[in-house]
């Protein structure tokens, strides 16, 4: 992939941890690639798994969930986001979607190293992998769509 390709990150980073580990890069006058966007959110477990596949299916070539991690103030949520990004990589594996393209990683209050660590590899390795399949990523999250209507009882939905 030629060195002028871009790649779309959003970070998903908790209010509580990773968010402030994120503004403290730019309190200290570090930077890191503008292509990174960073979306404060109480926390990333709100998030089902096909958000993931339609972010993708819309041109985001990648995530990164940072968490607080094992430190995180609220009992057991961490270890569901964790079964819910394992199901999110394993769908991806089998639909033939790069599993680089998402992250799961704890970030405190103070690491900047870590974030900066962190987003620049994801940049970095995206580059290399070039721009996400919108197509396969969008077969995948309407599969992800009709496996959770069947889930709950409701018809399949047609085109």
């Amino acid at each position: 992939m030629t060195s002028e390709y871009k790649p779309v990150i959003i970070v998903l980073a908790t209010s509580a941890c990773a968010y402030p580990g994120a503004d403290a890069v730019g309190k200290a006058h570090l930077e890191y690639p503008a292509n990174i966007s960073v979306l404060r959110v109480p926390s990333p477990v709100v998030f089902p798994e096909d958000f993931y596949l339609r972010a993708f299916a819309r041109g985001i070539d990648g995530i990164i969930v940072a968490s607080c991690g094992t430190d995180c103030p609220y009992e057991g949520v961490y270890q569901k986001l964790s079964r819910r990004i394992d199901r999110l990589v394993k769908r991806m594996k089998t639909g033939g979607l790069e599993i680089e393209r998402v992250r799961l990683t704890a970030i405190c209050t103070v690491c900047i190293k870590a974030f900066l660590k962190e987003v620049n590899q994801m940049n970095d390795k995206l580059r290399s992998l070039g721009p996400v399949n919108r197509e396969r990523a969008e077969a995948l999250w309407r599969e992800s769509l009709a496996d959770l209507r069947s889930s709950v009882g409701l018809p399949a939905q047609t085109a």
